[in-house]
């Protein structure tokens, strides 16, 4: 097993190579945002307060106090631990940001004002810095300051409500999908800025709000709702705009099949030995078929008890028709193709899953795991210039937490 340094020449020789940032952020939304910027070769330092992120604690840990879900959220970082509670703390952390491109907070509203380090003195002190600020229901305006999690925000967003069967109540998709795509959406507002600063030299303030994340996954109920002014209603896994385009079987066993253009449908119905389907008026085009949405299901349904459902799910994708088994998570976890595009890794003890974007020219890669609370603090102090009495007063008076354990980390690294 290959000895890993956590260092900025160490990850990997990715596109974000030479770029710092200061990940301050707890949870979920801006740590997934700082491991990405990590994955593609930044250096990440990640800023805990003495007692470390919540998630250290959700779910079984071990004496590392590394959860899996701090594991999904927080490789290819360097872990120091600051109380930016304290004056020295925010001292601290403006030494750091000297040398920062990004700064990544989604702290409760005015904290960081009150700490006298908001985005209009930070950006007037270091011109050229990315301050990029999470909250969840943005800084102002009538709920602005209040605190936003997935689950409310699938609520309030009207997310929750849509979905679920059609004879069932609300009910929340199981994956943080607010967070997540607050995360996805707070690294395009990044490299952004990024891009801008390329011209201009300056930095800039990149504002998320978790509400207006839980309303960009709004398509296509939301453009329906704006076109015919007709509330969207909970249809299972049927599509509001296609028909069909649901699952079909028993509790067990189902299969989701698409018909999103009239090729396809054609080549279903040929497929289930009913061609003429395709001729009735009533499912000629697609949007006669959504008219005839539940006439139509129940006659597809009828079709596909006659065949077997695993045998079909294959060749009706090699017939050009829209398909798949509704998959258990293990079974996905050991799929052929899920492993040739490398999206399951193992980086140390922990197997994680891999990039999604594949740059051909400078690959992401994972390089370093998770760490424990302060493994990194000594040593990533040091690098910034801090004498070692300092450091170890530090320590002593409480402002930083360090692991006594040695800062290098034991890992394969795995390109993406």
């Amino acid at each position: 097993m290959n000895r890993i340094e956590t260092s900025e020449e160490s990850v990997g020789g990715g596109a974000l190579r030479g770029l710092t940032v200061l990940d301050l952020s707890r949870v979920l939304a801006g740590p997934y945002c700082a491991q990405m910027l990590g994955d593609h070769g930044a250096r990440v330092i990640k800023v805990e307060p003495p007692e470390g992120d919540m998630t250290r604690e959700w779910g079984a840990a071990g004496k590392e106090r590394i959860s899996a879900y701090y594991a999904g959220l927080n490789r290819n970082k360097e872990h120091i631990s600051i109380d930016l509670r304290s004056a020295e703390g925010q001292n601290l952390l403006l030494e750091l940001l000297t040398d920062a491109d990004v700064l990544i907070e989604n702290f409760k509203a005015g904290t960081m004002d009150r700490w006298g380090m908001g985005p209009g003195v930070l950006l007037e002190r270091f011109p050229r810095l990315v301050y990029c600020r999470v909250t969840g229901f943005g800084y102002d305006g009538p709920m602005g300051g209040l605190p936003g999690y997935d689950a409310v925000l699938q609520a309030f967003g009207g997310i929750m409500h849509m979905n679920g069967e059609a004879d069932g109540g609300p009910v929340k998709v199981p994956m943080p999908v607010v967070d997540l795509t607050t995360g996805m959406l707070a690294l395009s507002g990044v490299l952004l800025a990024l891009h801008e600063r390329s011209r201009s030299g300056r930095g800039q303030l990149v504002d998320l709000a978790l509400l207006d994340s839980a309303l960009s996954l709004l398509h296509p109920q939301a453009a329906n709702y704006f076109l015919h002014g007709e509330e969207p209603r909970r249809i299972g896994t049927a599509h509001p705009n296609v028909a069909p385009y649901e699952t079909f079987g028993g509790p067990e066993n189902q299969l989701f099949v698409g018909g999103g253009n009239d090729r396809q449908f054609h080549a279903l119905c040929e497929y289930l030995g009913d061609p003429g389907l395709a001729d009735d008026p009533r499912f000629r085009t697609n949007a006669q078929r959504v008219s005839h949405r539940l006439e139509l299901s129940g006659r597809v349904a009828q079709l596909m008890a006659d065949i077997d459902l695993d045998e079909a799910a294959g060749s009706m994708l090699a017939h050009g028709i829209p398909a798949s088994p509704v998959r258990p998570l293990p079974e996905v976890m050991e799929d052929p193709q899920v492993r040739h595009r490398r999206m399951v890794l193992d980086v140390g003890d922990y197997r994680v899953l891999g990039i999604p974007v594949k740059l051909a020219r400078t690959p992401g890669a994972v390089v370093t795991p998770p760490r424990m609370l302060g493994a990194d603090t000594r040593r990533t102090l040091a690098d910034l210039g801090v004498p070692q009495a300092r450091i170890e007063a530090l320590i002593r008076g409480g402002v930083v937490h360090a692991e006594e354990t040695p800062s290098t980390a034991s890992g394969d690294g795995v390109d993406a």
